[in-house]
């Protein structure tokens, strides 16, 4: 079998995280930025300017994963972050639909053993409505806020200029959309129709393409879009997430002018973004 060859990326661009130079004190507040995703759990502690004030720390994400209770996302949660700085704050970016701090839908998290698998119904039922950011705030002890995850990656990369599109590439498919800097309200386009009577997530998620390889998953990203630049009329498009750096320039055309592919700590830059004015509606 012939390997797919080396795709070729856009440079990325900012904003890649900095830590707070030695010798000089951090500036408060500070906020525990968490990145909730389908293959990996991520964190750090960010100063008021956005500089870490520690290295980043990670773990896998194991499924089956409930919330909370023995082997949840809470308490696994709490075990990832221990190592890191006291914070005055938290926020967390997470993988599904949430409004107000609570989970309306977790399509990674209500499977039997990850994306792909089998739907757990029980599952289903404990994530439905479950208040994440009143149980991280209740076992953290700090103020929390949660969003989706690829709004937090928007607010921390998007520059306020008209309608602006991002789109994150990882374990699914995730969008967040802006107007002038401000969030709009999200919808989840991931778990709407593409193509051949699969979702965009089925289609363009890190299981598909492994089966089909970085050839034929490129197609898809760029046919999807150019649906969404059909749909939206985009300013400006932002890829993100760990898959951005796969995406071939070649196959974007027209749209390449308008594309900046973004490295993927925006997702824990971003966590500072959800505490700055209410532009977030978080």
């Amino acid at each position: 079998m012939v390997a797919d060859p080396e795709p070729e990326v856009e440079e990325e661009e900012e904003p890649a995280l900095t830590t707070v130079d030695a010798g000089h004190a951090p500036v408060k507040p500070l906020t525990l930025a968490i990145d909730i995703g389908g293959t990996g759990l991520k964190a750090s502690v960010l100063d008021a300017t956005g500089a870490m004030v520690a290295d980043r720390v990670r773990m896998p994400t194991k499924y089956p994963l409930p919330p909370d209770g023995s082997g949840g996302l809470v308490p696994t949660l709490v075990k990832l972050v221990k190592p890191l700085p006291e914070a005055d704050r938290v926020s967390a970016g997470f993988p599904g639909m949430v409004r107000a701090g609570k989970i309306l839908s977790a399509p990674h998290f209500v499977t039997e053993s990850g994306p792909g698998s089998k739907i757990d119904h029980q599952l289903e039922e404990a994530w439905s409505r479950f208040d994440l950011a009143g149980a991280l705030q209740e076992a953290l002890g700090k103020p929390t806020k949660v969003a989706n995850d690829a709004d937090v990656q928007g607010a921390a990369v998007v520059q306020g200029q008209g309608l602006e599109l991002v789109i994150t590439l990882g374990t699914g498919f995730g969008t967040a959309i802006f107007l002038d800097r401000r969030l709009l309200p999200h919808l989840e386009i991931a778990h709407q129709p593409f193509r051949k009577g699969e979702t965009y997530n089925d289609q363009l998620g890190e299981r598909t393409r492994k089966d089909v390889g970085d050839d034929r998953w490129n197609t898809r990203v760029n046919k999807a879009i150019t649906l969404l630049d059909q749909l939206l009329f985009f300013d400006h498009l932002y890829i993100g997430g760990g898959n951005a750096r796969r995406v071939r320039r070649d196959g974007l055309g027209d749209v390449l002018e308008r594309t900046t592919v973004v490295d993927n700590s925006a997702g824990i830059l971003g966590g500072l973004r959800l505490w700055e004015g209410n532009h977030l509606g978080v």
